[in-house]
């Protein structure tokens, strides 16, 4: 059987995936007429989904997926961004979801696309946006925290919310926020928190996602 195929960038290094599964075939983001190949290919039997692309080409339709979720034999899951999408529309024909996005977008909790839409650079893959989904996460983290009161985290969540998605960032989020609302005195403590206080709910299910095709290699 061949390597397992996973499609990973911005939401988890390959630097990362490779020091908990060294023996995978990592590849760049999924496009338009990845699957349809993986589909036509006899021996991969073993895929994870977790990134693909938004805006720098077309990306995979359901149809083209399902494609490959249908193939006899194939495992195929689905996590942390537009796989986790993918796995929503596709669960009922065996595609398996994982992690925390993937509950989210099955509960109808968070439905829309820009919630882990990203934009990324070409080759490192390194994030030039920040994904909705994890900015709400660490909004979250703040709040629970003490940094910042309930007020601000729904302000911040609604100036984010409100931004093109290529061009989310916390930046331009914070500085927004503090010209239209100057009488809200914790925004400067989120800017320092977010410094170094930053966590990935994409990331994390990325690693799920990774741990999930190493136990079935393993089990196999």
């Amino acid at each position: 059987m061949a390597k397992p195929v996973i499609f990973l960038g911005p939401s988890l290094s390959h630097e990362k995936a490779r020091k908990i599964l060294p023996d995978a075939d990592y590849r760049p983001p999924a496009k338009k007429g990845d699957f349809l190949r993986l589909a036509a290919s006899p021996d991969v039997k073993l895929v994870g989904f977790v990134d693909g692309v938004f805006l720098q080409d077309y990306p995979p339709t359901p149809i083209e997926v399902y494609q490959l979720a249908r193939k006899e034999g194939m495992v195929l899951a689905g996590a942390a961004s537009l796989g986790a999408l993918r796995a929503v529309e596709l669960e009922k024909f065996g595609m398996i979801g994982i992690g925390r996005v993937f509950n989210l977008y099955k509960s109808n909790k968070i439905n829309a696309d820009d919630e882990v839409a990203v934009t990324f650079a070409d080759g490192d893959f390194g994030l030039q946006s920040e994904a909705m989904i994890d900015i709400r996460y660490n909004l979250y983290l703040a709040y629970k925290k003490g940094v910042i009161s309930k007020n601000t985290k729904t302000v911040l969540t609604t100036e984010a919310k409100e931004i093109y998605f290529p061009h989310r960032n916390y930046t331009d989020i914070l500085d927004i926020a503090k010209s239209r609302h100057p009488e809200i005195q914790d925004i400067e403590a989120f800017r320092q928190y977010i410094k170094t206080g930053r966590k990935s709910l994409k990331e994390m299910d990325a690693i799920k996602l990774v741990e999930f095709i190493k136990s079935k290699i393993s089990g196999s």
